[in-house]
């Protein structure tokens, strides 16, 4: 074959954002992209559950959630399970890269979003990943 699409490593991905509209656009816009939406919620919490009980690949999270805890301290947490976290954001965390695998910036278009992953994904698998626009991805351990 001529062309052949890479395989995918992240394929279920977790939402995690406070702001409904943004995260129904993610969701949206990543399912029709071919990926599966394990769920799209709002806070620590409700993402912890989902962590200890579903297999997820990668988290897409807001840095600020509608909880105590932020996307920060989610991002630590999906560490020590060894899922990525994506941080999607407009309040850029200073020590992102030692909890996260990249930061996207708000605002982002569905193009963006739709790059950032694919570039997550080709990281991931320690492929050269030419970030979109407003992607800053970090060296992996």
């Amino acid at each position: 074959m001529l062309f052949s699409k890479h395989k995918r490593i992240v394929k279920r991905i977790l939402i995690v954002e406070d702001e409904p509209l943004t995260a129904f656009d993610n969701e949206t816009t990543l399912t029709d992209a071919g990926y599966e939406i394990v769920g799209t919620i709002d806070a620590y919490d409700k993402a912890m559950a989902m962590l200890d009980s579903d297999e997820i690949d990668l988290i897409l999270s807001d840095v600020r959630l509608a909880s105590q805890k932020t996307g920060i301290d989610l991002a630590r947490a999906a560490r020590e399970h060894n899922v990525p976290t994506l941080f999607a954001t407009g309040h850029p965390y200073p020590e992102a890269q030692t909890v996260a695998v990249g930061c996207l910036m708000k605002p982002y278009s569905e193009r963006q979003l739709k790059a950032a992953i694919e570039s997550v994904d080709r990281h991931l698998q320690g492929k050269d990943a030419k970030p979109p626009k407003g992607l800053q991805l970090f060296e992996r351990e």
